[in-house]
């Protein structure tokens, strides 16, 4: 049993969309909300790993849908939440899309700039913009974006990475306070140091140095940011909003 399932969070009942759902940190987020109850559309761009989430959720008694979309696209996007919102509501979106490409800022591409914030940013704004339109219309709603501690901190390599979450905790703090009204809420939640596959090759070359960095003295698992994200979702989260909840270790505390 997972750490997180003792929470005893129920959404049954619930539709929740979770993107970058096919690895890491998004894949154990829709997992860990299917087998509270919800009902998780899984959005990534590889249909192959997506299957693996949605056969890992029905495999624990949950509901899954893989939809392999581009969440840079605009279009796309639209389409996607119209061909949702035509039979289901959407209570719960997590916005966890992310790409690095990590170099210093005097030789980062025009292109290495764009495309990280493109996904990271862009894709936040696109899924919360339709999202809220339909959480609006039925007065309920929880945004969840999973941003950074590099987007409280900063961190040297990753000018682009820490603008782009930077941007995503602006962007929570503001539409928090334009939906509140209608019981809508929109927090971030800034995971630190999380063994995954994107912090593999990190970890592998300054793994130690990193655990010097931390208070808990280690790395962070996939789990500790799905309990988070979990108990955000959930009905008992309802007068949290525009709040930014730092899961590493102690390193920003």
């Amino acid at each position: 049993m997972s750490d997180y399932e003792t929470l005893k969070v129920d959404l049954s009942g619930q539709n929740a969309i979770v993107t970058g759902a096919s690895q890491g940190l998004g894949k154990e987020i829709a997992i860990a909300l299917g087998k509270a109850g919800a009902k998780v559309f899984c959005v990534a761009r590889n249909a192959d790993k997506l299957a693996d989430t949605v056969s890992q959720i029905e495999s624990a008694g949950g509901q899954a849908q893989a939809h392999a979309i581009s969440v840079t696209d605009g279009d796309q996007v639209n389409e996607f939440f119209d061909s949702i919102t035509e039979n289901d509501k959407i209570h719960i979106v997590v916005n966890n899309a992310g790409i690095t490409r990590d170099t210093l800022l005097p030789v980062m591409s025009d292109e290495q700039w764009d495309d990280v914030i493109a996904t990271n940013l862009r894709g936040t704004f696109l899924f919360s913009r339709a999202a809220a339109k339909a959480m609006m219309r039925a007065r309920y709603g929880r945004i969840i974006n999973i941003s950074s501690v590099s987007g409280l901190i900063g961190n040297a390599g990753q000018t682009n990475y820490s603008a782009s979450k930077a941007g995503m905790i602006g962007l929570t703090r503001s539409l928090s306070k334009e939906l509140a009204k209608r019981k809508v809420t929109v927090n971030a939640v800034a995971p630190g140091f999380i063994e995954t596959d994107m912090t593999s090759g990190l970890v592998e070359a300054a793994g130690d140095e990193i655990k010097k960095r931390i208070p808990a003295n280690r790395l962070g698992a996939p789990e500790d940011v799905a309990a988070c994200v979990l108990f955000l979702a959930s009905p008992a989260a309802k007068y949290v909003t525009g709040q930014v909840l730092a899961v590493d270790g102690g390193m920003t505390g």
